[in-house]
């Protein structure tokens, strides 16, 4: 039987509710603070301390310490996406917001939560620190365009040429850093043989150069045991269709749920891909000959892509054009004796 403890997260402290007492208690977000509550509740279950299992919402940095103690400490944990959290507490329907109320919904969220979704989390290195070097790059590149923008505004007023000389230094500069961060995460990846091989494999599809190939890599092994739909879902790729009855009829749309860094890395080298990759070619083209937008366009391809490396992942693979055309084939084939 578990027991199971709903923990609201933020920067500074954590919010716990402890069914067992009934009690709400806010302790400070640090290890000190976490390794004297799990004693606490260790004295609370006693023989049952085994069973108790962590609810709470994956809320990125803010709550790492939590999850690598319980990682350390061998505690079972249920991380909850803030999505589904908030809409767990419209379905309650509460309409106040606060930290005490956050953590009893969370601990009232084990009714919903199925056995096989709790687990001791596995704090992997590898992951967390591409993942940090991919935040890192992000927030360089929207420096870089940022910076981009601004001197293409001063160039079409003719504008101060200092500060136009002072930008180009500064794009220069972060445009070498982002050079550096993308070779220091080829080099993690080097180093390790499993994703080596990998990272390897995903490139010999024509369109995935490097980040993309970073930024699949770390998408894959964040999320080990997805399926297909998932790692779609994941990314924000999932079309949503909104309609109800006959009066709400919208087009439908990406969900833009999924991570974003995801998203912003794998869109730039779709117009690549079309070029260069036949197969990616004649896609695009027959979803634009089928009155698609080039927008909704580049999205299908991007999304074929991804589920493409992320076969090639899976297996181990490097791209095979020729089993490739086989399928191909062989779905033309079986359309044509259903039409």
């Amino acid at each position: 039987m578990f027991h199971f403890i709903g923990i609201d997260v933020s920067k500074a402290t954590l919010q716990v509710y402890i069914p067992l007492k009934g009690e709400n208690i806010s302790i400070d977000n640090t290890d000190r603070s976490i390794r004297s509550l799990y004693s606490k509740l260790k004295k609370y279950y006693k023989k049952e301390a085994k069973e108790l299992v962590f609810i709470f919402e994956s809320t990125g940095p803010y709550s790492h310490r939590l999850e690598r103690f319980c990682a350390e400490h061998n505690i079972l944990v249920r991380l909850i996406n803030p999505r589904q959290s908030a809409n767990f507490a419209k379905a309650l329907d509460n309409r106040s917001k606060s930290d005490i109320i956050d953590a009893k919904m969370l601990y009232e969220f084990h009714i919903l939560i199925k056995e096989d979704e709790i687990k001791v989390p596995v704090i992997d290195a590898t992951k967390e620190n591409l993942g940090e070097m991919l935040s890192y790059y992000k927030l360089l590149k929207k420096e870089r365009n940022s910076f981009s923008n601004h001197l293409e505004a001063l160039d079409a007023k003719e504008g101060s040429i200092y500060i136009r000389k002072q930008l180009k230094k500064e794009i220069k500069q972060l445009k070498v850093k982002e050079e550096s961060i993308t070779q220091d995460m080829i080099q993690l990846i080097k180093s390790d043989e499993y994703l080596n091989e990998r990272f390897e494999n995903i490139q010999t599809f024509k369109g995935i150069g490097n980040m993309s190939a970073i930024a699949l890599i770390h998408l894959f092994i964040s999320y080990p045991g997805a399926n297909r739909q998932e790692i779609t879902a994941l990314s924000g790729l999932d079309a949503i269709e909104i309609s109800s009855g006959t009066s709400i009829q919208k087009r439908s749309r990406i969900s833009k749920r999924g991570n974003t860094i995801y998203r912003s890395i794998l869109f730039m080298p779709v117009l690549s891909t079309v070029i260069h990759n036949p197969y990616m070619k004649a896609f695009y083209d027959r979803l634009k000959a089928n009155g698609k937008h080039s927008t909704l366009a580049q999205i299908a391809v991007m999304r074929k892509t991804m589920l493409i490396a992320h076969s090639l992942f899976k297996n181990n693979l490097e791209f095979d054009d020729e089993l490739y055309e086989k399928r191909i084939q062989w779905k033309r084939d079986n359309c044509d004796k259903i039409t």
